[in-house]
């Protein structure tokens, strides 16, 4: 049976988000305390073109890995193009600034999309080492990302994982409060159509009217994309005002009455809101039903 977590050819999937924060230990200590189970911290490496060597891309994360998708939480660890790329969001607003989606052929895909003439960066080799219960292993992927500055949101890439196993191990999966999927990202907009269109674009799939915004729906996951009104209701404070940018995340959950009981809690719908505490930014967690 193949894994929820690799994407089958010509699928589509929400692989996971990232939340840009300034202190990872004060981001895991927000995350334990809502019931999440934290990777490691690992500096991301990529192998330097003249030397061969492992060299810091600028950014380092600790994670919470769902049994499907992943909620990815960065730290700037060295001054490089993407570290400083990085410090520029984070002077902005700590919280979410990253969109990866899960696809077979990373690789076909930037070649698609830049024949659609999409501005895409290179093709990057990502690679970092991982603990596992056997010893060392290498979680390694391959990334397309948009041009800089080509989606407003933040960072917004499509990646093809080489070593499932690696990063979804089964003692990273189990969570107390009942986490089990990332179902969607969530967008605020001032013009939700031109934003569905943008991703649309990118991911070959067209959003549909849902519940007074639009949804993408992707083989696994979505991208929710309100009204700026609408997703303020939501978070209770505008996340970045007049600015298409992610606001909050959806996840399948089965420990709601724990979570219900949380100081600031409320319930939208059959889903349960709270709001992510300062040390991961602005933006509201929407814990709903499995």
């Amino acid at each position: 049976m193949k894994d929820p977590n690799e994407a089958a050819a010509g699928a589509v999937t929400l692989d996971h988000t990232g939340n840009f924060v300034p202190d990872a230990d004060a981001a895991r200590a927000a995350l334990t305390d809502l019931g999440f189970t934290v990777t490691p911290l690992s500096a991301q490496v990529v192998p330097d073109p003249e030397t061969g060597h492992d060299r810091l891309t600028g950014t380092g994360n600790i994670c919470v890995m769902l049994p499907e998708g992943y909620l990815e939480f960065l730290v700037h660890t060295a001054d490089t193009a993407i570290g400083r790329e990085f410090m520029d969001a984070l002077g902005r607003r700590a919280g979410l600034h990253l969109a990866a989606f899960g696809t077979a052929d990373a690789a076909a895909r930037h070649a698609e999309l830049t024949a659609q003439g999409v501005a895409m960066r290179p093709l990057v080799h990502f690679s970092r080492e991982v603990d596992t219960q056997d010893g060392r292993t290498t979680a390694a992927f391959i990334v397309a990302r948009m041009a800089a500055g080509t989606m407003p949101e933040g960072r917004v890439q499509t990646l093809t994982h080489h070593n499932i196993a690696a990063m979804w191990q089964p003692r990273w999966t189990y969570h107390a409060n009942g986490a089990r999927a990332l179902r969607a990202l969530i967008v605020s907009a001032p013009d939700p159509a031109e934003a569905a269109a943008r991703f649309g674009r990118f991911l070959g799939r067209k959003a549909q009217p849902f519940d007074g915004g639009l949804r993408l729906t992707l083989d696994r996951g979505a991208i929710d994309f309100l009204p700026e009104d609408a997703a303020t209701a939501i978070v209770g404070t505008a996340v970045d005002p007049g600015r298409p940018c992610f606001v909050g995340l959806r996840i399948a959950a089965t420990g709601l009455d724990a979570l219900r009981a949380r100081r600031g809690a409320r319930e939208i719908g059959t889903a349960i809101a709270l709001p992510f505490s300062p040390a991961l930014g602005s933006g509201i967690w929407l814990f709903e039903p499995v």
